[in-house]
């Protein structure tokens, strides 16, 4: 997914969202890549389960029940694959007015170094910074927070592009 960013008369604009250049105090980025260990012990408690409810049923329901066990048990390696194959995703952090937003997701780093350098360079002359910088590789959704053990929720943002986590 690309994304446009606008920097024009003195206000930056992500997608639909528009940010006075005036107003913005601070510049920043975050990282968010996955918890590889939490993906690991996810996969090895599922796993203890299926071998001891799968192998039960596998002795019980005879070939069906060993060809049951042998896919199931792919699938759970094939969602480790998956979680361990994604990407770190970094985001542009804007604080205005002392609240802090994310504006847009990138998997590439450098797009968002380049934003920092780019907004820097416009907050400095604010009148006379005209561009349009395009993030091809945004990322789109809501970001998951969870810390520890418990899940926080859903965190919604209004900028542009995000997170899809699972």
């Amino acid at each position: 997914m690309a994304a446009q960013v606008t920097i024009n008369e003195g206000v930056l604009w992500v997608g639909g969202e528009a940010y006075p250049l005036r107003n913005i105090s601070h510049v920043g980025q975050r990282m968010i890549e996955v918890d590889k260990g939490a993906a690991w012990k996810e996969f090895l408690l599922r796993t203890l389960v299926w071998f001891f409810f799968g192998g039960i049923f596998a002795a019980v329901v005879d070939v069906v029940g060993v060809i049951l066990f042998i896919a199931v048990q792919a699938f759970l390696i094939w969602r480790l694959v998956l979680a361990l194959q994604k990407p770190p995703v970094y985001g542009l952090v804007l604080n205005t007015s002392g609240t802090q937003r994310e504006a847009i997701w990138s998997t590439r780093q450098d797009e968002i170094l380049q934003l920092i350098q780019e907004i820097t360079k416009a907050i400095g002359n604010p009148d006379i910074a005209q561009m349009v910088i395009n993030v091809e590789h945004a990322v789109a959704g809501d970001l998951i927070k969870q810390y520890g053990s418990g899940n926080i929720g859903k965190a919604q943002h209004s900028g542009s592009g995000g997170i899809q986590a699972s």
